[in-house]
């Protein structure tokens, strides 16, 4: 009698922890299937809705997002080009599952393999190019975990390049969207390869189709990977932009291809719908400020920190700005000291503060500088100043 209990006992607690969890999620998300999912905003980072975000699953071809990542740092630091020259090796045309079938010893472009890996998920390109850039995949996946373990990805775990079945080839939906987001913000050039529909490579005898349906259905689409094997379901990353805010919805273990198209609508519609992005930069060119005893006679102010605020819609409307900054400084006054404030307002509510610094260092005014000063003060017309500022700067 005591396990029936038990077993019913487990029954009613797991129900009360799901109507817990159900509860604390906007109406508007209850209708996304998936188990794990995370909606971030790109330029702050920050998550707009999580679920079930750091539970190790498998993240199927979505993995190519990291082979992606560092074949564009190569591209950019120099390293490759999109016109460097990359040859199959026997391993890399051996590779099942979504591939262009890459013979061995074929020869296609950095620029090539990158299309055919972000439109098809070519198994076999993304290993050519670890392969080429670090000499092996296995040298390849030990820069793979490198990298994750710098961008903070703590649930992840590579085996391999592509995403093929592997024990404990794992990651989370958080640290997809890590990833995704370093990826996209900044390697904007990425976009010429992930925003592709149809294409072609060999000359237009191998036709290539995007496995993101989003790119036809969605407004605003701008990528970003696919995945699906037996084991890990249906996956997704998928990036949009409107009205210049770009959002990342990672999708794992959808139970169809078409839900987890369905769960991204659905969380970036969510986004979309209820936040903006808006600058919270000065909206008049801040004035100098005046130095007593400085070697110059003002300091200009800059800002700092990042102009870009994420507000839900309501507030962003409200939005207001008030700068407070000093009346005059006292020398020495040095490079980056703070010397006032700009407050962003929505309604009566602080919504950021941002530091204003000083431009630039301006020491105290030298014994000559001042006796100058005061030459020019007492005996000087405005049409002389220039001139006598001019035999200053000479004499010092």
């Amino acid at each position: 009698m005591k396990k029936p209990l038990a077993a019913l006992f487990a029954v009613v607690l797991l129900c009360a922890a799901s109507r817990a969890a159900s509860a604390t999620e906007p109406d508007a998300l209850r209708g996304v299937s998936a188990p794990s999912v995370v909606l971030m905003e790109k330029e702050t980072g920050t998550i707009l809705f999580a679920r079930d975000e750091h539970t190790p699953r498998e993240p199927a071809s979505v993995t190519k997002i990291m082979t992606i990542l560092l074949t564009m740092e190569a591209v950019d630091n120099g390293t490759l080009s999109y016109d460097t020259v990359v040859t199959a090796s026997a391993h890399a045309s051996a590779m099942g599952g979504s591939q262009i079938w890459l013979r061995e010893r074929e020869q296609m472009t950095v620029e090539e393999m990158l299309k055919a890996v972000c439109v098809v998920s070519a198994n076999d390109c993304a290993v050519a190019l670890g392969e080429h850039l670090a000499g092996s995949e296995e040298a390849f996946v030990e820069r793979m975990n490198r990298r994750a373990k710098e961008l903070g990805m703590n649930d992840t775990t590579f085996q391999n390049a592509t995403g093929l079945p592997a024990v404990g080839h794992v990651t989370s939906a958080y640290d997809i969207a890590l990833m995704s987001r370093e990826l996209i913000l900044n390697h904007p050039d990425i976009r010429k390869f992930t925003t592709i529909w149809m294409d072609s490579l060999r000359g237009g005898t191998s036709v290539l189709v995007n496995t993101n349906k989003l790119l036809r259905t969605f407004d605003g689409a701008t990528g970003l990977k696919t995945g699906s094997t037996g084991s890990a379901r249906y996956c997704l990353s998928a990036t949009a932009e409107r009205d210049g805010m770009e959002l990342i919805a990672v999708i794992l273990k959808g139970e169809t291809s078409a839900k987890r198209f369905d769960d991204a609508k659905t969380l970036l519609n969510y986004g979309f719908s209820n936040y903006a992005l808006r600058s919270v930069e000065p909206e008049t060119p801040l004035p100098p400020i005046p130095v007593e005893l400085g070697e110059a006679d003002f300091v200009e102010t800059v800002p700092d920190g990042n102009p870009l605020l994420l507000l839900d819609k309501g507030k962003a409307a409200l939005l207001r700005q008030e700068v407070e900054i000093a009346e005059t400084l006292k020398a020495p006054v040095g490079r980056g000291q703070r010397v006032g404030t700009l407050t962003a307002y929505a309604g009566d509510e602080v919504v950021a503060e941002l530091p204003l610094l000083a431009a630039s260092d301006v020491p105290r005014a030298t014994f000559g500088r001042m006796f100058f000063r005061l030459l020019r003060t007492a005996f000087l017309n405005p049409e002389t100043q220039a001139e006598t500022e001019e035999a200053q700067a000479e004499t010092e």
